[in-house]
């Protein structure tokens, strides 16, 4: 049989950190690994300005299409064009990562008349004036498209897109090597930057901007009034100056700790390190919430927020976790409470986070179900 050949699309690769940015990694990593008939190119922008280049990371043939910067939280790439019309012509499956308009126009543009799958990661949210514009591309790209993937079924309930277009969706949670985070050496990175060595660990990691909605678990923190608990706070954004005003000014800044950006294995050490994970996310740009997933991986409870979209289908509220409503720091803080106060229920939801991860979410599980929708019809 001859060699599947699949075009992966996106805005960004690594090392630009961001959730879909590690799912597309991880297609382009995996999926050739794991099934040798296939041949995987990734093509993506590059961050800021510069030229276009080509290069291999971790087996990964990579095109990075010049950038004339970043507008909208989109990349302008003349470059982008051409090369995406030069690499489709030789791929047998187009993959493309939304949102990303640049990608829908150049599929427009391209003539490609192989297969097309799309993965809908979240729906368009803050830039309502530019959407208006966006949308007849975007519906294009919805018609066009063979397959739809979604990673969970709150993706279609929740989104002002997707559902005349349902019969074409196919759920493919992201998936995550629960093996990784059983292996994590022990190390305290939590625990040495207490005030009080002997406190219950809230930890959040993100970046630090308004759908994320760290400014109501700093409120939900104070109201919560846990002396027996202490919050950290990984990642950086935006709004990273204001966060650390309300904390000191709000009398709570000697039990919370901003940690900055942490690399993967600071990350897993402090999931490991933690008692209780909390995803605060206010808004449904949030639309799967992969922290909460590495936080189930690592055996930890998970509270987080009933959006319209695949966050409440994670964590599921009274088995691995709290679910609360979103941007109610009152709720917020009494399911804190309940968790810090309750060493037994945090374990028993932890230990059914890191089962639901295992059974629902395993990587190699997940690669090979892509590659099935893939090829299928070959």
């Amino acid at each position: 049989m001859a060699r599947l050949r699949v075009l992966e699309v996106n805005k960004a690769y690594f090392p630009h950190v961001g959730g879909i940015e590690s799912i597309v990694r991880q297609y382009s990593e995996e999926l050739g690994t794991a099934h040798p008939d296939v041949k995987i190119r990734t093509l993506v922008c590059r961050d800021g300005f510069g030229t276009p280049m080509s290069e291999c990371i971790g087996g990964v043939h990579l095109r990075r299409s010049g950038s004339m910067g970043t507008y909208f939280s989109c990349p302008l790439s003349l470059s982008f064009l051409r090369d995406f019309r030069k690499m489709a012509a030789n791929s047998d499956v187009v993959h493309i990562h939304v949102p990303f308009p640049l990608a829908d126009l150049a599929l427009l543009l391209s003539g490609f008349k192989g297969k097309v799958a799309v993965s809908w990661h979240s729906d368009i949210v803050k830039q309502k004036k530019l959407l208006k514009l966006y949308a007849p591309l975007l519906r294009s790209l919805l018609r066009r498209a063979d397959i739809i993937f979604v990673a969970t079924k709150g993706h279609i309930k929740g989104s002002d897109w997707l559902r005349p277009y349902a019969r074409k969706c196919r759920v493919l949670p992201y998936g995550v090597n629960v093996e990784d985070y059983l292996t994590v050496p022990e190390k305290p990175l939590l625990t040495e930057k207490c005030t009080n060595k002997g406190s219950v660990k809230i930890f959040f990691t993100g970046r630090l901007v308004y759908y994320k909605g760290v400014d109501v678990l700093l409120k939900a923190f104070r109201a919560a009034n846990l002396r027996n608990a202490e919050l950290f706070i990984a990642g950086s954004g935006e709004l990273e100056d204001s966060l650390r005003h309300f904390a000191v000014s709000s009398g709570i800044g000697d039990r919370v700790h901003f940690l900055g950006f942490l690399d993967d294995d600071d990350l897993k050490q402090a999931y490991a390190d933690c008692d209780i994970f909390v995803l605060p996310s206010v808004e449904k740009s949030e639309a799967f919430g992969i922290v909460q997933l590495e936080a189930m991986a690592s055996g930890k409870p998970v509270i987080n927020t009933r959006l319209p979209s695949g966050v409440p289908y994670v964590s599921i509220h009274g088995r691995t976790g709290l679910t609360v409503p979103p941007k109610d720091y009152r709720i917020l803080a009494a399911a804190m409470r309940t968790l810090a106060s309750d060493e037994s229920l945090r374990k028993k939801y932890g230990e059914a986070a890191r089962k639901r991860a295992a059974e629902h979410f395993d990587e190699k599980t997940i690669i090979d179900r892509l590659y099935n929708y893939l090829s299928s019809g070959r």
